[in-house]
């Protein structure tokens, strides 16, 4: 998943919609209802990367004036009348090519014509509105992944492989000798190379034990999340509040000893637009964001109608739903891990875009009412 996502950003996008000459118009409608995508790949052997013979968008066909088992070969752009793009080509030249040729997709090959990627225009369209996109030194994604204090030493050098950015201990308790383990083997073997964070923790002692163990930046909250029932099941926690000023107060004077600065991340109790900008206002960096995004259509969960209302599927990491008590426990037999989350529901709310953007426009008033920030 990595991988996928850091090439999709690099703008050079493997195609997941292939078809051979011999499919029919059936194939091809099948095939765009099921990815949703309008360009299709025609290769010798209908594969990702088989040898180009063709292209079929929306424009090769019409179904009202066509047969269903008509064969792709017969309505298809042949490879002779494509322009396509080297595998030695750049992002910027790809993206000359297809506003000089008024493309719509640009399919990459190599010397054997085999297809290796696309280039869209949506995609440099996207990129021009949306400026603030986090993005690293080739233009792709920056990507984060969970990891826990058990399989560290197998998953993270995989990840790494794949071109991740950041990782993130995940679990309920960070003020603990396992995360500070982990920090270390990857500290030792991988050195600055890659951010780490660590948590949760819900006091300032916790947070000094992670910032000495070489943690990049600190999540806090224990029990503070929609579907978390730490609190219920181990009797520990603190209210989300009191949590973040205590830690924003020890990552400052932590500052001040040492002049290095860790950020903060309020992890929990996310359930409003205004609960973000009063975690802001507590003293966090940055928030996490569960609940807030698994309502979008964006999110790969269901969503599904219940009593007349939608609604999108919502669970825990500690659930048995998404059975990752690893993530969670500190260590010790397996038999005796249990859930510290459950499954749930949020109402619907359409896209991410509008949303993020009303939800942004909140804050910034919010802030503004409080000469804390000028537009």
């Amino acid at each position: 998943m990595v991988r996928r996502v850091k090439n999709y950003k690099a703008g050079f996008v493997p195609s997941d919609s292939n078809l051979s000459a011999n499919d029919t118009l059936a194939d091809v409608l099948a095939l765009k209802e099921k990815t949703g995508h309008s360009t299709m790949a025609v290769t010798e052997d209908g594969t990702a990367n088989g040898r180009l013979v063709g292209l079929v968008t929306g424009r090769d066909y019409r179904v009202s004036r066509m047969d269903e088992n008509e064969k792709v070969v017969d309505f298809m752009t042949p490879f002779d009348k494509l322009v396509c793009g080297h595998k030695d080509i750049t992002l910027k030249e790809a993206n000359d090519i297809i506003w000089e040729n008024k493309l719509n997709a640009l399919p990459i090959i190599d010397d054997d014509n085999r297809l290796l990627y696309f280039v869209f225009r949506k995609d440099y369209e996207s990129r021009k509105s949306n400026p603030n996109e986090l993005l690293d030194e080739s233009k792709r994604y920056v990507v984060g992944a969970g990891i826990n204090t058990r399989d560290f030493a197998e998953r993270v050098p995989a990840l790494i492989e794949a071109g991740v950015d950041v990782l993130c201990i995940d679990s309920s308790e960070g003020y603990s000798a396992w995360q500070a383990n982990t920090i270390s083997w990857i500290r030792e073997h991988y050195g600055d190379t890659v951010k780490v964070g660590a948590g949760n923790v819900v006091d300032g002692e916790g947070f000094r034990f992670l910032a000495e163990a070489g943690a990049d930046f600190i999540k806090i909250g224990i029990g503070g999340g929609s579907i978390c029932i730490t609190r219920e099941q181990k009797g520990i926690g603190r209210g989300q509040a009191t949590a973040t000023i205590e830690v924003a107060e020890a990552r400052n004077a932590y500052f001040k000893e040492t002049g290095i600065y860790i950020p903060i991340c309020s992890d929990g109790g996310i359930v409003h637009d205004y609960h973000m900008t009063l975690a802001l206002a507590m003293g966090s960096d940055f928030i996490m964001l569960g609940r807030y995004f698994s309502r979008f259509d964006e999110s790969p969960t269901n969503k599904v109608n219940i009593n007349g209302q939608y609604m999108k599927e919502y669970w825990g990491e500690g659930s048995a739903r998404a059975r990752n008590w690893q993530r969670y426990d500190l260590g010790g037999d397996k038999k005796l891990s249990f859930e510290e989350g459950v499954d749930s529901y949020v109402p619907y709310a359409g896209s991410l875009k509008d949303n993020v953007g009303l939800s942004l426009s909140k804050m910034k008033h919010t802030m503004c009412n409080l000469s804390l920030i000028h537009i």
